[in-house]
């Protein structure tokens, strides 16, 4: 008997995905590549190359690893708050974990700053213990595990929410003490939600601009991103130059998600064979 769907066929259906999908990132990516080859080698080797963009690369993939990393950690903790516990509030603190994402990142930017300047409300405490968190590499940190806190704790929440307590119980029913049961047990069914919420916090923070433009002071070989200085290669008319840094971070990036898409994979066929 033929299966009927609310959706047209597969062909009509796969042929406007893939218009999709074209007009919106194929195509644009493929511009980026085809203006950045109406460079030579050594001219695109020496844009990618120079010190200032070498700076600005160590700068955005340090802070937004740095960044995910404490995610990973943190989003963690807070999922399993929001899942395991009840309290007065949960449904705000639940509401104000998506507040990244409505909040303008300019904005978010901008109360950052203004919190953690020297003369912000933290800002103050932290510069009398010899601590600069504004202005400084420390200040792009804070603001990039700001914008990517969102995406490990929404894709943790699921697996927490389907994970039955009544394994745990039976862990503890045969000794296991807390350590134990988070690691044999609560880790290996959250790890690739986990590693998942980090490499999509990780790929965000590497494009965040409005953010970290405030916070950081944006100065040259010191607090300078890449996104920042695509823009300045942009407001010099550098187009080609442009381009070429945002190639290098398309491959990077690219580089990068595909290395953990395979840990991911790896891990979920050593889950089954277990």
């Amino acid at each position: 008997m033929k299966k009927h769907s609310v959706l047209p066929g597969f062909g009509l259906t796969m042929g406007f995905t893939l218009l999709y999908l074209g007009l919106l990132v194929l195509i644009p990516l493929s511009m980026a590549f085809l203006k950045a080859s109406s460079l030579s080698w050594d001219q695109f080797w020496h844009i990618v190359t120079a010190p200032r963009v070498l700076a600005s690369y160590r700068l955005s993939f340090g802070a937004s690893f740095a960044a995910a990393l404490i995610n990973a950690g943190f989003g963690l903790l807070v999922a399993w708050v929001l899942v395991r516990y009840s309290f007065p509030g949960r449904a705000i603190v639940d509401g104000l974990v998506d507040l990244p994402f409505a909040l303008p990142t300019a904005v978010g930017g901008l109360a950052l700053t203004a919190t953690y300047a020297p003369t912000g409300w933290i800002g103050a405490k932290l510069a009398a213990v010899g601590i600069k968190a504004a202005y400084s590499p420390l200040g792009v940190v804070i603001a990039l595990t700001f914008i990517g806190l969102p995406f490990v704790v929404r894709t943790v929440q699921p697996v927490l929410v389907d994970l039955e307590r009544e394994v745990e119980e039976a862990a503890a029913t045969l000794g296991a003490n807390r350590l134990q049961t988070f690691r044999q047990i609560i880790l290996p069914a959250v790890f690739p939600s986990v590693l998942t919420g980090f490499a999509l916090a990780f790929a965000r923070a590497l494009g965040e601009y409005g953010s970290v433009v405030f916070i950081s002071g944006n100065m040259p070989m010191r607090t300078e991103i890449v996104p920042l200085l695509i823009m300045t290669k942009l407001d010099q008319f550098d187009y080609a130059g442009a381009t070429a840094i945002a190639v290098v971070m398309l491959v990077i990036s690219f580089g990068l998600l595909f290395a953990i898409n395979i840990l991911q994979w790896l891990n979920a066929r050593r889950l089954s064979a277990a």
